[in-house]
């Protein structure tokens, strides 16, 4: 499979004896775990196993999953700890100053007298705004707030962030 793949969920066991997972999301589009979507099963030997969604809903924020491939519980139980990814043709276009997660993990930030800060290594979603957290030198970390006053400009081409350094965010 030459399509690029990526991640929209984990799935981390398996639920009944009919074959069924329980799935944790990680996008922000349910939709993607709607019956009949093809999606591939990625193991930590990164075997990629192509699967369509037969049954699926939501419990206790999770997804109950069941493929058409599969029926029983021991032709799934491999499948725990596995990654739940999608081919990038079946991504949706967004809106102008929103963009997937993808684009923005690795992105080097910089303020806007030019001092390189590091790059961002995950996304945080506590509340009303998303927070990125950027790996600084040292080991260090800095959670940095997405929100207006701060990011000023996102270059998803050549992943760079400028941001305005509030005081108080570097302490």
């Amino acid at each position: 499979m030459s399509e690029k793949l990526f991640t929209i969920g984990r799935i981390v066991n398996t639920h009944g004896v009919r074959g069924e997972l329980k799935v944790v999301s990680e996008t922000d589009f349910p939709e993607r775990f709607d019956q009949g979507n093809t999606l591939v099963i990625v193991d930590s030997q990164n075997k990629q196993t192509p699967v369509t969604i037969q049954t699926s809903r939501l419990h206790k924020n999770m997804y109950i999953l069941q493929f058409k491939q599969f029926s029983d519980i021991n032709e799934v139980e491999k499948f725990k700890g596995a990654l739940l990814k999608m081919e990038e043709k079946y991504q949706q276009p967004l809106d102008e100053g929103e963009y997937y997660y993808h684009e923005i993990v690795g992105c080097k930030v910089v303020t806007e007298e030019g001092q390189e800060l590091g790059l961002i290594s995950e996304i945080l979603t506590p509340g009303a705004n998303d927070v990125w957290v950027v790996s600084l030198a040292k080991g260090k970390q800095l959670l940095l707030p997405v929100i207006d006053e701060v990011v000023l400009n996102v270059d998803v081409a050549n992943k760079t962030i400028l941001i305005h350094l509030m005081e108080g965010l570097l302490e």
